[in-house]
């Protein structure tokens, strides 16, 4: 130690004694940067022009780049544009007011959600849609913007994703399709089958961030990272809007999410809405005697879900009624919630007085994040997924079969939200999949089928369907088993309301 000290003080006793290496070193720490800051959205956006592939980042409104979209809305002269996001905000927000304009030729998306102009247009055949896994299409991001031209997944398998025809743009006022998705290349890997997907770059790249500073180094907050990582890296000119600019060197080294050398425009947006596509509040005990039936009949079923926990679990929750069940997990136990756009610890709805935009679930609802939670990008988040870090999913659906085949994305030429992650999530070959439904539709008409009829969303991959009547077990090979019925209900009631046959367990009975 004491060698490395004098070795020290005769280093710098050698720099004292040359006053040109003192200069160098003074001259370096004040040097003028080549400084990426623009002065304007319509400054940060030029060059964009029709035709163009632009990356989006964001999830639902939560992390929009909202002020280089206004400032693209203003120049109608930039039409047929194909925007690849994750979705397409509202209709009358973010990326929807592009939709409304009519400057976008095809969206490249895996969830069309409660937007109804986008569905208005998909459906109506006036916009082409490609709906990718979310999933995958982070990861497909991801590569591109890695140099790496395709991979190979699990998610898709046995669906249209793997067979193609799903359609990606309707006939004008006709249900016929006019342009079909293609199928995927296969290949066999330790016995399994995979899908190969390529990867995705763009002409311009528009993401969102916290801070950044001249040279383009960016910070984001909370689950605002989501698809503004990966986005950022996979254009060939990434804008960047930031809500503050900070002096280089203010940001530490080891707390930059996406280095400079990937942005090549900053511009600080000129105003931030930062709207919250669904507020919501945490309930009470005494709120839920105000809910509608449909609300408690949803509560109903997610505490028997809640059940499933157990203590140390890495959990991911769907998107609609599984979210619910974050607020009845058992205060004596740590359950660890993964939302697939990049939250883990992820706690129960907010007070009023928690409420943080940055801070939404898969579902665009209002959360919390517990001690000990934190936050990344959308393809660190299905990395988990994929890497069999889960060790459960609940999931909505609108069908399961006897044998585990799970549909919850589409009605054909009526219903589309989009897959979403679901299609990632059910494709982990370790996690346990738990379906939470009702048990028929508003119609009468059974949701559990010898066969589904909707398109799927993964096979042979439901473990339990949790419905309002009872709870099944999927034996594989065997086929359904009834392991608990709601109270009031009894076993001929359940085989009335089903839609294909099951076997009893010798210990059913009422359990909630």
């Amino acid at each position: 130690m004491l060698a490395i000290k004098r070795q020290a003080v005769a280093s710098a006793s050698r720099i004292l004694l040359r006053p040109h290496i003192l200069a160098t070193l003074a001259a370096a720490s004040s040097r003028a940067y080549h400084s990426k800051l623009c002065k304007s959205s319509d400054e940060a956006i030029e060059g964009i022009k029709s035709g163009d592939r632009l990356l989006i980042g964001g999830f639902g409104l939560c992390g929009i780049p909202e002020n280089l979209l206004k400032a693209i809305a203003r120049r109608k002269d930039i039409q047929q544009l194909t925007a690849v996001s994750n979705n397409a905000g509202t209709s009358d927000y973010g990326l929807g007011t592009l939709l409304q304009s009519r400057q976008i030729k095809r969206m490249m998306s895996s969830y069309v959600g409660e937007n109804k102009e986008f569905a208005r247009q998909y459906l109506g055949g006036e916009l082409e849609v490609e709906l990718v896994p979310q999933g995958t299409l982070a990861e497909r991001v991801r590569c591109g913007g890695a140099g790496i031209p395709g991979f190979y997944t699990l998610t898709g398998v046995g669906t249209q994703v793997e067979t193609g025809g799903i359609p990606i743009k309707y006939a004008k006022g006709s249900s016929e399709i006019e342009i079909p998705s293609e199928p995927r290349e296969s290949k066999i890997f330790n016995g399994r089958k995979y899908i190969m997907e390529e990867g995705i770059t763009g002409d311009f790249a528009l993401v969102k961030a916290w801070k950044g500073d001249e040279l383009g180094n960016l910070v984001f907050k909370y689950a605002a990272n989501n698809f503004n990582g990966p986005m950022a890296t996979a254009g060939k000119i990434t804008v960047a809007e930031v809500e503050e600019i900070v002096p280089v060197g203010e940001l530490k080294p080891d707390e930059i999410h996406i280095q400079g050398i990937h942005v090549h425009r900053v511009l600080k947006g000129e105003q931030y809405e930062k709207r919250i596509e669904k507020l919501t509040l945490r309930h009470t005990g005494s709120d839920e005697q105000q809910l509608s039936s449909g609300m408690k009949q949803r509560i109903h079923i997610i505490k028997r879900a809640a059940r499933e926990f157990k203590n140390g679990m890495y959990v991911n929750l769907g998107i609609g009624m599984p979210v619910l069940a974050s607020n009845y997990i058992d205060p004596g136990i740590t359950v660890h919630l993964q939302s697939e756009n990049g939250i883990l610890g992820m706690g129960p709805f907010p007070t009023p007085d928690e409420v943080d935009a940055d801070l939404v679930n898969a579902g665009k609802e209002s959360v919390t994040v517990l001690p000990g939670g934190t936050c990344f990008s959308s393809d660190v988040s299905f990395g988990m997924i994929r890497g069999n870090r889960l060790d459960m999913t609940i999931l909505g659906g609108m069908q399961v079969s006897q044998s585990g085949d799970l549909s919850n994305w589409v009605v054909p030429g009526k219903i589309i939200k989009g897959m979403g992650g679901a299609m990632d999530l059910v494709a982990a070959p370790n996690s346990r999949v738990v379906v939470t439904m009702t048990h028929n539709a508003k119609d009468g008409s059974p949701k559990i089928l010898k066969e589904n009829t909707l398109p799927l969303t993964g096979t042979k991959c439901v473990d339990r369907i949790i419905t309002d009547k009872c709870v099944f077990d999927v034996v594989p090979g065997r086929g359904l088993l009834l392991r608990e019925l709601s109270y009031g209900n009894t076993v001929d009631e359940i085989k009335a309301m089903t839609g294909c046959a099951f076997e009893v367990a010798s210990d059913v009975a009422e359990t909630f």
